[in-house]
């Protein structure tokens, strides 16, 4: 079959826009979130039903309470992941060693700790979520730090601070 001129020109154009298309398409869902987590191991070093006393995390940011509310959303996937969690999220403990002592009067094998760097929604037409975490997982004896890890999420601007923190706690926790 021939084709004259201009029907090869017209799908060339057909061409250019699927792949013009597509090619957007993937850049705009490439960008919908990122995400950089370090582990000092990928697992948590634990078996289910193990008992673990969850602190607040220390609050770097300037959003009040962002260390409770991300100690008490890692109480809640600990728990659903088959762990016994002892809420201290409102326990004073002001340094390693009373947050040990506390962890061992409640029979906790292992504490968590860490902190929030990032807690907020990000300044801008978008406005989208930001969350960064560190964590550390000790051994409620020696209170040896077993396991770390940081990571980091942002989402688009209709994404919540809240999903956004649990979609960054699953990956660090699984």
């Amino acid at each position: 079959m021939r084709y004259n001129q201009k029907q090869v020109f017209s799908m060339q154009n057909v061409f250019t826009m699927k792949f013009f298309l597509f090619f957007a398409i993937l850049v705009m869902v490439g960008g919908c979130s990122t995400q950089t987590i370090t582990f000092s191991a990928p697992k948590l070093p634990l078996k289910s039903g193990e008992r673990i006393a969850v602190f607040a995390l220390e609050n770097y940011t300037q959003t009040p309470q962002a260390g409770k509310r991300a100690a008490n959303l890692i109480g809640s996937r600990l728990a659903a992941g088959g762990f016994t969690v002892v809420n201290m999220i409102d326990g004073e403990a002001a340094d390693d060693n009373a947050r040990r002592e506390l962890a061992r009067k409640s029979d906790a094998a292992y504490y968590l700790d860490g902190g929030v760097s990032e807690w907020q929604y990000k300044t801008g037409i978008d406005g989208e979520p930001a969350v960064s975490l560190t964590l550390r997982l000790h051994d409620g004896v020696s209170g040896d730090t077993l396991w770390s890890v940081s990571g980091s999420r942002s989402e688009w601007g209709n994404g919540s601070i809240g999903n956004t923190a649990q979609l960054l706690i699953n990956e660090l926790l699984r």
